[in-house]
């Protein structure tokens, strides 16, 4: 059954605009939690834009799901992972002067740097997860290094879906979406699990939650948009409606 991992970075980052106490990204996993997520995700930035190192502790004190802490594959972020003892840390490219993360992990580029800390990370008892861009080289090499899950980049799927009038019968989307359904079928085969997030909504998700083998889709700033207007609780009730609707039945 398919899973849903709640990001909840932006509500640290309406906190953050007034270097406040409210809202607190603890209330909102637990929201989150009751509206049926089935993970929490943050990503704990060098530069501690929202998320910060407390949230992330009381997190793994009060929540009562499994904790994905999105990292860069920093000694610092490394051994903090280590200390916390998260479910996953999933391992990103990071720059200061993106808005949100801008592509996928360069495995094959980085692959002698990254080998000691998913080493250091899978001897602390933590399942490794690398988001890739859906591309066979990335993927084999996450594999050839001990990762444990691909997460594989949907913002490209989630551009074109948006360009072609939201239309996923478009051939440009259709193009994408099998580009992930292969690169889905290679992390299977490799002995990972196929995971999939960045820019999926209420409107784009459903062809990537019915992708055969995708085990759990991690989905943020749609969420908490949408929690502005209805409540966090109803708004992850929604998404989690559409993924198991798209995983049983298919796109409607």
């Amino acid at each position: 059954m398919i899973e849903l991992g709640v990001n909840i970075d932006h509500v640290a980052t309406l906190r953050q605009a007034r270097r406040g106490i409210d809202p607190d990204p603890i209330w909102a996993a637990v929201e989150a939690h009751l509206g049926g997520a089935d993970g929490i995700t943050v990503h704990l930035r060098e530069d501690r834009r929202h998320i910060q190192d407390d949230d992330v502790r009381r997190l793994r004190t009060h929540t009562q799901i499994k904790l994905n802490l999105e990292m860069a594959a920093t000694s610092e972020m490394v051994a903090f992972a280590c200390e916390v003892n998260p479910e996953m840390a999933m391992l990103v490219p990071e720059g200061r002067q993106e808005i949100t993360t801008e592509g996928g992990l360069d495995v094959v580029g980085l692959r002698s740097s990254l080998a000691a800390p998913i080493q250091r990370l899978r001897d602390a008892g933590i399942t490794v997860s690398a988001f890739v861009d859906a591309e066979p080289e990335q993927i084999r090499a996450a594999a050839d290094l001990g990762v444990q899950v691909c997460e594989i980049h949907t913002g490209p799927y989630a551009a074109i879906f948006q360009s072609q009038g939201r239309d996923a019968q478009a051939p440009a989307v259709v193009g994408e979406i099998k580009k992930i359904a292969g690169a889905g079928e290679i992390i299977v085969r490799h002995g990972m699990r196929f995971n999939a997030g960045h820019a999926l909504n209420y409107f784009n998700v459903q062809p990537i939650a019915a992708l055969s083998g995708v085990r759990e889709l991690h989905i943020g700033h749609a969420i908490v948009s949408r929690a502005v207007l209805v409540g966090l609780r109803e708004a992850v009730r929604d998404m989690k409606r559409l993924m198991r609707e798209a995983q049983a039945f298919g796109v409607r």
